[in-house]
């Protein structure tokens, strides 16, 4: 998922919720997608990092809305909603949801640096020539974005700065794919 909506993408029919909705329960008799198998949907296993695995789990909690440790249908669609055609605020503020692993409302130095980390990695995985240096990328950042200079990035700052700038927005793009599979379960049959 970029943090922009593509033209060419596909419409989500009444059709295509009905037929997600049978492979959600015939993949979760629960009715319950738990964080095992959120991992396995985006390919977390045993030879992912440690910082893949806590950026997983961190989009697992954002998508737990009710916190009870699972996704049940309804919180479900409300994710590929935003996926598919959430609008660009909402998904700016959905990453810093995200990306603000300790829960404080603010994007500290590390956790810039964990997710740049963690995007350049899966950037590399599908573009190898593709080579950064996170140290100048976070200080680039936070230049472009900390507006109040106090070593912090707000909500606000976050997304004024996405949204003006095209290299913030590159660089904080969450890109983990859930579209793909959502498409890609409409082709499968039991």
């Amino acid at each position: 998922m970029g943090q922009t909506q593509s033209e060419g993408e596909s419409e989500v029919t009444l059709q295509n919720i009905q037929e997600l909705y049978r492979k959600f329960a015939s993949e979760c008799p629960s009715g319950n997608l738990h964080l095992h198998e959120f991992k396995k949907i985006f390919g977390i296993n045993s030879s992912s990092t440690e910082e893949e695995v806590a950026y997983m789990e961190n989009v697992f909690r954002s998508f737990d809305t009710n916190r009870d440790g699972h996704i049940d249908f309804m919180e479900y669609v409300a994710a590929v909603h935003l996926v598919l055609r959430g609008k660009l605020e909402d998904k700016l503020r959905w990453s810093f949801k995200v990306y603000d692993r300790d829960g404080n409302g603010c994007l500290d130095r590390q956790e810039v640096r964990h997710i740049v980390t963690i995007i350049s990695k899966l950037k590399r995985q599908s573009n190898p020539g593709v080579k950064a240096n996170i140290e100048d990328i976070c200080e680039r950042i936070f230049e472009l974005v900390d507006k109040n200079n106090d070593s912090r990035i707000s909500l606000e700052e976050f997304i004024e700065g996405a949204e003006k700038d095209p290299w913030v927005m590159e660089q904080l793009k969450l890109d983990i794919g859930p579209c793909g599979w959502f498409m890609e379960q409409q082709e499968k049959k039991p």
